[in-house]
């Protein structure tokens, strides 16, 4: 059912892309077949931003809340929440919307890893999808996208790290002896700074294991993610 639903249909659309710009090379295609998706699964992650974006904003008032009831985690729960529902803002709209995107990102990193371009699965594709007679697999001359490439591996780090810097919310400096000071306070410290270092040199090592395709797809998608976040907030600033 996975294969029928997902992987199937959006391997023939790559392939199928493939043959219908023979002139592009297949990183650029890679490219394009990414945006494609990314778009298509935008109206989903439209809400799951907007949320994250008020959420941001809301975070000073978050920390009054806890600075005001610093031993009572019912009350800090109970106020947390009341804020939310006077904002307009449904925390778990992040975690649902995941949930429902996992699969077909799944399918997309499939597509890219298992399907591959050294042999195109003609047993795959639907009736209608010719198989490209050939491929140009090197990306803007430069680059071997069916093999391992180092720089862009490099260039997937960078590209985590500046989507994980610019997406998250920053943290304020707290002095050492001050009432939020806390366990917490200090958890989320560290766990921000493992996202935004530790992860960037995760995904490298990821990237460099695989063939360059799946670079040039976690690049693009990198980059789409900082574009849309950049639409969103401008947007809310205009409804406002």
């Amino acid at each position: 059912m996975f294969n029928t639903i997902l992987y199937n249909p959006l391997y023939n659309a790559f392939i199928g892309l493939i043959g219908a710009f023979p002139w592009i090379d297949a990183g650029v295609v890679v490219i394009i077949f990414t945006l494609i998706v990314k778009l298509v699964l935008f109206p989903l992650s439209k809400k799951s931003i907007r949320s994250q974006i008020e959420m941001k904003k809301i975070q000073p008032a978050i920390d009054e809340i806890k600075l005001k009831y610093p031993e009572n985690k019912q009350e800090q729960a109970l106020k947390t929440m009341n804020l939310y529902k006077e904002r307009g803002i449904n925390p778990f709209a992040g975690i649902f919307l995941a949930l429902i995107q996992l699969p077909i990102l799944i399918a997309l990193y499939m597509v890219f890893y298992k399907g591959g371009l050294s042999v195109i699965h003609t047993e795959s594709l639907y009736s209608f999808i010719k198989a490209p007679v050939e491929v140009n697999k090197v990306f803007l001359g430069l680059v071997d996208i069916t093999e391992k490439s180092t720089i862009l591996a490099v260039i997937v780090a960078l590209g985590q790290f500046f989507q994980i810097k610019f997406t998250m919310p920053a943290l304020k400096k707290e002095d050492s002896g001050s009432k939020s000071s806390s366990f917490q306070n200090e958890l989320a410290k560290s766990m921000s700074m493992q996202m935004k270092y530790v992860m960037p040199v995760f995904m490298f090592f990821i990237a460099r294991s695989f063939p360059a395709l799946v670079s040039l797809y976690l690049i693009t998608a990198s980059v789409f993610a900082i574009v849309q976040e950049l639409y969103m907030r401008k947007k809310l600033a205009n409804e406002k």
